[in-house]
């Protein structure tokens, strides 16, 4: 049944209440491991980022505000959605998802419509 986000064309990263990563598909694990190195999965998120991406995660767990932005690194754009993993209420962790978009995409505004999606 998970199968389908482990081969995900995006990277799914989550990790628990220590910021230890518990689950990194095949994507994240290619896109954010150099060669030599161990697997994200076991490592610490605080290990593999810079200090003002430290607060930001930090904040995240704190506040259980998301953190969303695009970037464009080697020739590509990214949509990066950081969340609180949450539970019936209680925190459990981080979810990062990282996802490959186009440079220029459409948008749409639709109306809410009851009882549709």
């Amino acid at each position: 049944m998970m199968e389908w986000i482990e081969k995900l064309d995006g990277s799914v990263i989550v990790s628990d209440l220590e910021g230890k990563v518990i689950y990194a598909n095949e994507t994240a694990e290619h896109t954010f491991v150099k060669q030599g190195e161990p697997p994200l999965r076991g490592r610490y998120l605080m290990e593999c980022h810079n200090d003002n991406s430290r607060k930001i995660i930090l904040n995240i767990m704190e506040t259980r505000a998301r953190n969303v932005y695009t970037i464009e690194k080697n020739g590509r754009k990214k949509l990066v959605y950081q969340t609180p993993w949450i539970v019936d209420g209680e925190l459990k962790g981080l979810v990062e998802l990282s996802l490959e978009i186009p440079f220029e995409m459409s948008h749409f505004i639709r109306e809410e419509r009851k009882g549709g999606l």
